[in-house]
């Protein structure tokens, strides 16, 4: 599957943390149903057998509804449950080795914080990256958050799609216009809703919006 700039629309990365007795299976199936356009497994604490085993039924999931699956970090599970894509971040695995391990039809995203990381990125073949903190989260506390400048340079330094993540909600999606982003992926925002599919419909069209309202 490839990257396009519409996969990036409204990126939804899991948190079991608001699951609240029901399943994280559910939850994905909620926010596939709503309009997502990319899921990212993220599983910082869990075994590798358990997070291989959520993998693949997530990645079943994921691909009933023709959406691309992303794995955070974990190069063997990303292989071995056959997900769509690998995101790293500036501490993980370098990109060079990932690519060498995963070869050519992998999705492999990477988060950046500046131009200099955004060309470094591409010059090593990524596929897309993810740009932030956009806004304070309480997701990630040692993430700084980046000027719209920041994040409208980077944008403007590449051509590869770009998604804006942290602290991003339906309140300041509209404030993220002109950056030249084109999407937002979201933690909290998505998964602590009590009604998941109607909360990502909404999202889609805020975050469309503001897309299309961006000068090209």
């Amino acid at each position: 599957m490839k990257c396009t700039k519409s996969t990036m629309r409204l990126y939804a990365v899991t948190d079991r943390s608001w699951l609240n007795g029901q399943t994280l299976y559910s939850h994905v199936e909620k926010a596939l149903k709503g309009g997502v356009t990319c899921v990212q497994l993220r599983e910082k604490e869990r075994p590798t057998s358990d997070f291989l085993e959520e993998g693949l039924s997530i990645a079943r999931l994921c691909k009933k509804y023709n959406v691309p699956l992303i794995i955070n970090d974990d190069v063997s599970v990303a292989l071995r449950c056959q997900a769509d894509g690998i995101h790293i971040g500036q501490q993980d695995t370098p990109l060079l080795d990932v690519r060498r391990l995963v070869g050519d039809n992998v999705i492999i995203g990477v988060s950046v914080h500046n131009v200099q990381e955004a060309l470094d990125a591409v010059a090593n073949g990524a596929d897309y990256l993810g740009v932030g903190a956009a806004f304070s989260t309480s997701t990630k506390q040692d993430t700084s958050v980046l000027s719209h400048k920041t994040i409208r340079d980077i944008c403007n330094a590449v051509s590869i799609p770009v998604v804006a993540i942290g602290g991003i909600n339906r309140e300041n999606i509209q404030h993220l216009s002109g950056t030249g982003i084109h999407g937002v992926a979201l933690v909290s925002a998505i998964f602590s809703s009590k009604d998941i599919e109607k909360t990502c419909q909404e999202l889609y069209q805020l975050s469309d919006s503001m897309v299309r309202a961006s000068p090209s």
